[in-house]
Formats: structure tokens, sequence, C-alpha cells
């Protein structure tokens, strides 16, 4: 199963260091002995919106604006499971308050939740982009491994530097998008009762994924 699979408490812990860094290198000031002032932090690259896609929920209406220009690989992905109605029916699984919310894979069944497949071939991951997981940007999911990623994804509910690439070792999750309509539903969907396990309570389901532009 493609799974976002960092543990909460260390990655809010690493989210916590980042956000300090950062500011502490945008103070400037300079004070050491060579003289060389601090340099700001590089801001993140604007997403240029290429396609959009409407996700309606039994939650409200969320649209996704997706840059392909920064993308390519995965908005292509994305899209083609948007275009084969892969996502109609497809659950919220993962909802965490204060990191994303996560779907785009598993499906409720008799049995419980099921993941949905087929799936297509993984993708190469593009985490590379200038694109940054900050809040209300769309990412693909995917396992340890970097080249993993196939149907999942999630919106950030948060700024998530510490998802962003670092270096072959660390080379976090790929942003190809973000909410352009609905933030207040991605808000509405965040706040749900979870169990342990960070599964809603009751059932958030995409009812259609299309694309609109």
């Amino acid at each position: 199963m493609t799974l976002l699979r960092p543990r909460r408490r260390p990655l809010l812990a690493l989210a916590a260091a980042t956000t300090v860094a950062l500011t502490l290198a945008a103070c400037g000031g300079g004070g050491g002995d060579s003289g060389t002032p601090v340099q700001p932090p590089t801001p993140p690259v604007t997403i240029g919106v290429t396609h959009k896609v409407r996700l309606t929920t039994n939650q409200g209406v969320i649209e996704l604006g997706l840059d392909r220009n920064r993308a390519p690989v995965t908005v292509d992905n994305f899209l083609k499971y948007v275009n084969d109605g892969f996502y109609d029916g497809t659950v919220f699984h993962r909802v965490i308050n204060n990191f994303v919310i996560q779907g785009g894979g598993i499906i409720r069944t008799n049995a419980g939740l099921s993941e949905k497949a087929p799936t297509y071939p993984a993708i190469t991951l593009e985490s590379q982009n200038g694109l940054s997981n900050m809040r209300g940007t769309l990412a693909m999911a995917r396992t340890s491994v970097a080249n993993s990623a196939t149907s999942q994804f999630y919106v950030n509910v948060v700024d998530n530097l510490n998802l962003n690439y670092v270096n072959a070792a660390n080379p976090g999750y790929a942003v190809f998008g973000q909410v352009t309509v609905g933030m207040d539903v991605v808000d509405k969907i965040r706040a749900v009762n979870t169990n342990a396990q960070d599964v809603p309570l009751v059932d958030v389901t995409i009812t259609e994924a299309k694309v609109i532009q």
C-alpha cells in the first residue's frame, strides 16, 4: 500500500526545528568574524496552474490546480487516475489535524477498508522541482522507496517543510499542485474525529473526481 510513512512525533519535531532554523537564517545581522551577511532562505516557487481538477466529497467541493510545467510525470499520472474514474468512491483514509489529509487509494467494502486496484506502475519522484510542502499544496504519497508513488496523494494542512527534498538519502515528497477552491472543506476534513490509526470514524468519501480545465 502506498502510504506517507513518517511517524507523527518525529515529523512534528522536525517541522518545529525547521521553522526555527529558517527564522534564524532570515534574521541576518551578521555577527560572525568573517562579516559575511546571512542570506535569507530562497522563497518557494509559485505554483503555475496548467490543469484543474474538481474533487466532490461528502464534505464539500475541493478544486485543485496542477502544475504540469514543474511536475509533468506526476501531473500526467494523477490525471490518468482522474480520467479513469479511479478516485470515485475512494476515501480519505489518513487524517491528521496538524499534518495532512491523505487519500486516493482506499475504498470501503463489506469487509472494511481495502486498497483499490489495479494501479498504474509507480512513477519517478519529482521532488526537486522547486515546489514546497506548504499549507494547501497537493503532493504524492509513497512508501520508503523514492520512486514508489502510484495513486495516493495528500494535501498539506500546515507548512510541512520537512517533507521537501533534502538529498538522495532524504528525497522528500513531490508537490504538484495546490488547493485553489475549498480550503475550508480541507479544514473541515482535517477536523473530523479519527481512531488511533488516524482513520476517520465516519468515511470522508470522494464521490467524483473530474478534470475541469
